[in-house]
């Protein structure tokens, strides 16, 4: 009978494998411990100041600085924003200025107005007494010219008499006294119906008639005085020269 090959008892083949599987477990090890070692080397650790740069980057793209248009847009902006509110604090300023204005103005016109009130009123009666005066003068050369003037004069004041008055006294002044006795030819009947006064007083070319009952004033002043009150609307002056 051939004789068998020798084998290990399994128990001992079991413990040989187990010890060639460590083996290679220790050798698996090495190797992958030998690997992560490189990759190890090959690592390194990221860099601080790379990081703030990033941050940093990151901060500066946030707070960017505005562009030339967004800067040209806000100017503008303040600048309407300013000429509005100064268009109004002008407009209110000027209106308050202007009624100022117009106050001061109005003020000074009423004291304007009351001395060329005061000057209208002495021009005029100024005016007046020159007129009282040209008239007077021209009225003189015109009787000194026609006397016989003074019997139309007492002919027209005659005529403003009641039908019934009675006794008619005529003032004159001396002169006219005379030239009225010559042109009317009175005799005494007549006188005692027309009673001639002789005033010295009187001007020239004027009477006064008197009756019971009327006083009709002919004079020259008066005359004067009663054409003066129609133009002016009043009697604001009154001529008493004689």
């Amino acid at each position: 009978m051939p004789r068998r090959k020798y084998s290990p008892l399994p128990s001992v083949w079991l413990t040989m494998v187990k010890l060639r599987w460590a083996a290679a477990g220790v050798t698996s090890l090495s190797d992958s411990t030998s690997t992560v070692l490189q990759q190890a080397r090959r690592w390194q650790a990221p860099s601080l100041s790379a990081d703030e740069d990033n941050v940093g980057a990151r901060e500066e793209e946030g707070a960017q600085l505005p562009t030339a248009a967004q800067l040209e847009a806000l100017h503008q902006q303040a600048r309407e924003e300013g000429y509005r509110q100064g268009l109004a604090e002008g407009l209110r300023e000027g209106r308050e200025q202007t009624v100022r204005q117009i106050n001061q103005l109005d003020q000074l016109l009423q004291c304007l107005a009351q001395p060329f009130e005061k000057l209208d009123s002495q021009v005029e009666e100024q005016l007046v007494t020159l007129a009282l005066a040209v008239a007077r003068q021209l009225v003189r050369r015109e009787i000194k010219s026609d006397p016989g003037q003074i019997v139309g004069v007492i002919r027209e004041a005659t005529g403003l008499l009641p039908v019934a008055s009675g006794k008619v006294q005529i003032e004159l002044h001396p002169e006219d006294a005379a030239l009225v006795r010559e042109v009317l030819n009175l005799d005494e009947e007549d006188e005692r119906s027309w009673h001639i006064r002789e005033i010295p007083t009187l001007s020239r070319g004027g009477c006064r008639i008197v009756t019971s009952t009327s006083n009709i004033d002919a004079t020259v002043e008066g005359r004067l005085n009663q054409v003066i009150a129609e133009v002016l609307g009043g009697e604001r002056v009154v001529d008493t020269e004689a």
